[in-house]
């Protein structure tokens, strides 16, 4: 339906009616379906991907379909079954779970190549049918003519804006900035596709810092990739691991258990022995089973800690040398571990603190096996160091290394055309961009609290010069960025994104609330998520005593909190 009626925006969507439906751009029946969208919030009414083809080439297909019934039986069903199994049968088939990494609308291209056949054969029809109101060729130009204009000529329209890749360079650009957030010589891990292709492309195309090596924690469940890790890869060095082929080969060490079978730190490499042994005395038999699996023997470990050389090879800053403990100790927060968890440990038993290692702020806590209190952030990846972060608020990952993090956000890091008012960002830019402001806001933060008011101050204008409101959105995350213009003074400046904000969330949350009740359980988080901005907006003009503002707030508060209580279920 995206394709042959319209689109409505390019957000993914799982079932709320704000997100990834179809429309056809005619009011009644779009509203019936999907709510009043002539009061959706700006960035939705406004999103470049929101493309009306008002049904033009479903209902030119549908003619399409008749005509070849028509005159052309057995040709219907060839059609029809490459329709039905590359795409009604890829949806059953695939049964695909909700929130996928990427829209998945490219796995039923064959069923839009076979509907586009009858769209071609609907011209036909249309043809045959006035020709006998005036001569065929007359017809024949006017029908022509006529689809043309109306079908390819509104599908190129409306797509164009959404479709145009030109000046456009965040992959490229963003996979520098994830490259250059490493110190000489390291090994970053990353998880997915998105951020480990274009890592890839930079490094083996264009060159771009080829000391780094980019590790995939998915694939380094495998063998082969755990082999060519081993190898030397441009100016990057072999990956330091210890264990040998046949000690994780496949089907070797995948999964190992996690027994507690002591209630203290032990030595990393002593562990690393432990499963590294084939001694049937280390590994224990599964119930009802003669096999035998080798197991982590404790969740607490231990890494030895050089100082000397951690403060020589710059991993940590000569004033905070006496900070530095003899060990780092923690504990894994898992019941077992897989084989890239386990390459994880070889690397940290094996390095001894020689190459930096990081982790890109993309991967998931999960991996990061609760080390999170010795990492650093440094940009867009987390180094792991052996001093731990003393923050209490857990929520927030890592220790910022202002001085490094400052240069490389403000002077390395590059933005692939997302500052110009030209270039298309779609959802998975969009959706990056919260990282990005995120760290700029903890910087800023940061030196603030460093006492480096300027500097502050020169992050977070950065960050509203290359992502402003114009371009990209202003979301929840920049609420931190108008606390931190707050503790800086720069009341203006920070007025000025709240009051962005206050206008956004007020007609998101007309809009929730104008919808019927069989709507509601499909928008429920987003409401809740906007009332929460409100409330935070609330609190800010309330702290940081921005009276007039505040004051303005207090009437469309009470209503919105009078209706979030009425459209509570009970």
């Amino acid at each position: 339906m995206w394709n042959f009626a319209g689109r409505q925006n390019d957000i993914q969507g799982h079932g709320e009616v704000t997100n990834g439906n179809w429309i056809s751009g005619i009011p009644f029946i779009d509203n019936g379906r999907l709510g009043n969208e002539d009061i959706l919030p700006d960035y939705l009414a406004n999103n470049k991907a929101k493309n009306k083809y008002f049904l033009l080439p479903l209902l030119l297909g549908l003619v399409g379909v008749v005509t070849q019934f028509r005159k052309d039986r057995k040709g219907i069903w060839i059609v029809g079954l490459l329709f039905f199994f590359t795409g009604i049968a890829i949806v059953i088939y695939l049964n695909q779970y909700p929130h996928q990494p990427r829209e998945r609308d490219y796995a039923y291209a064959g069923s839009f190549y076979a509907f586009a056949i009858w769209i071609g054969l609907g011209v036909a029809g249309l043809i045959n049918l006035i020709r006998k109101a005036m001569p065929e060729i007359i017809a024949g130009a006017i029908i022509t003519l006529a689809a043309l204009i109306l079908v390819p000529g509104i599908m190129a329209v409306e797509n164009w804006d959404d479709h145009d890749r030109s000046e456009r360079y965040t992959a490229l650009d963003f996979a520098k900035n994830y490259l250059n957030s490493c110190a000489p010589n390291a090994i970053l891990f990353t998880n997915g596709d998105n951020d480990t292709f274009p890592l890839w492309y930079a490094q083996e195309v264009e060159g771009i810092r080829t000391d780094v090596r980019v590790v995939n924690l998915s694939l380094l469940n495998t063998d082969w990739y755990i082999d060519q890790m081993k190898r030397k890869a441009y100016d990057s060095e072999p990956v330091p691991f210890s264990l040998t082929h046949d000690q994780y080969v496949q089907g070797t060490r995948d999964y190992l258990p996690i027994q507690k079978k002591f209630n203290y730190f032990i030595d990393i490499d002593k562990v690393m022995d432990f499963v590294a042994s084939d001694d049937d005395r280390t590994k224990y038999s599964v119930r009802g089973s003669n096999e035998k699996l080798n197991y982590l023997p404790s969740n607490k470990i231990k890494i030895p800690v050089d100082s000397a050389k951690l403060v020589s090879n710059g991993t940590i800053h000569p004033d905070r040398a006496d900070e530095i403990p003899p060990y780092i100790e923690w504990t894994i927060n898992k019941s077992y571990i897989l084989k890239s968890d386990l390459m994880i440990l070889d690397l940290l038993a094996t390095n001894n603190w020689e190459r930096p290692v990081y982790f890109a702020i993309t991967v998931g806590t999960s991996s990061y096996m609760n080390l999170q209190k010795y990492l650093q952030l440094e940009g867009l990846a987390y180094r792991v160091v052996p001093i731990p972060d003393k923050r209490k608020d857990s929520y927030m990952i890592g220790h910022i290394q202002a001085d490094i993090m400052y240069d490389n956000m403000m002077n390395k890091f590059s933005w692939g055309g997302i500052d110009n008012p030209d270039v298309y960002l779609d959802e998975n830019i969009i959706r990056m961009t919260m990282n990005f402001r995120s760290n700029f806001a903890r910087l800023a933060d940061a030196l603030l609290m460093e006492g480096k008011k300027d500097s502050s101050i020169a992050v977070l204008d950065h960050c509203l010069e290359i992502m402003p409101d114009s371009l990209v959105p202003y979301n929840y995350f920049n609420l931190s960025l108008a606390d931190v213009y707050y503790k800086a003074e720069e009341f203006d400046k920070a007025n000025a994104i709240v009051q962005i904000l206050q206008k956004r969330t007020e007609s998101e949350l007309d809009y929730y609330l104008s919808l019927d009740k069989e709507y509601a359980a499909t928008i429920a988080e987003d409401k809740i998520r906007s009332w929460s901005v409100y409330r935070e907006i609330g609190r800010l003009l309330t702290v940081y005593k921005q009276d007039e503002l505040a004051k303005s707030m207090e009437d469309k508060f009470a209503e919105y909190y009078q209706k979030m209580v009425a459209s509570t279920p009970k």
